[in-house]
């Protein structure tokens, strides 16, 4: 009997140790790893879900052509033929324009040239004023005659003045030759060089052209 109970004293003390040795051998990392990869487990099953479904709305998606991008309206034929009316139109406004500034310059240049030719036209017949009214006397300027055909002469410069006419100036000017037209030439020490001396017929300007060149005599 005492064998036996020895036995099983045995058995139990050996139970025992080996219980010991098995919590020795447990380690506590290896244990919170194991916590850790069940908790990863735990949380990674839901994303994994969540891919499928995505994936399966993408699918979804690109079979009713939801995924691709949307095509450019075309416009309507009436709109388009609305915009070439326009464009057509603004070009016509744009040509029209230059078309009038085209004939109002061509206009004016007519009629420059045209008061042109009549203006020098008219200066021999304004010669003829000057020269009648220079030959005569203070006496005879008094009368009603020569009063009379003054204020002609008079009225009849202020018109060719306002329509752009003007005299050369020459007399005491040095010699331009875009002006003046030196029909002699002669010495005077009072003078300088190259200055006109006397003047023998006007010279006029018409709006800047040159009508008519000053007949001088010019100082060498």
């Amino acid at each position: 009997m005492e064998d036996k109970d020895n036995s099983v004293e045995d058995l139990k003390k050996d139970g025992v140790n080996q219980e010991e040795e098995m919590k020795n051998n447990i380690n506590p990392d290896s244990a919170n790893q194991t916590l850790e990869n069940e908790d990863n487990n735990e949380q990674i099953e839901p994303d994994v879900n969540l891919e499928v479904e995505e994936g399966t709305e993408e699918n979804e998606d690109k079979k009713s052509g939801k995924f691709f991008k949307k095509k450019e309206k075309k416009k309507d034929p009436k709109d388009l033929k609305i915009e070439e009316l326009e464009d057509r139109l603004k070009r016509t406004f744009a040509e029209f324009d230059n078309y009038r500034k085209r004939t109002e310059k061509e206009k004016s240049q007519m009629f420059e040239i045209g008061a042109r030719d009549i203006i020098e036209k008219v200066l021999p017949v304004i010669d003829n004023f000057e020269r009648g009214l220079g030959t005569l006397t203070e006496e005879e300027k008094s009368g009603g005659f020569a009063q009379g055909i003054e204020k002609i002469y008079k009225q009849l410069m202020d018109t060719l003045t306002e329509s752009g006419l003007k005299p050369i100036e020459a007399a005491g000017k040095e010699f331009n030759p875009d002006f003046h037209n030196a029909v002699m030439h002669s010495e005077d020490p009072e003078l300088g060089e190259n200055i006109v001396a006397e003047e023998f017929q006007k010279g006029y300007i018409f709006k800047d052209t040159v009508v008519r060149h000053s007949m001088v005599r010019v100082v060498n």
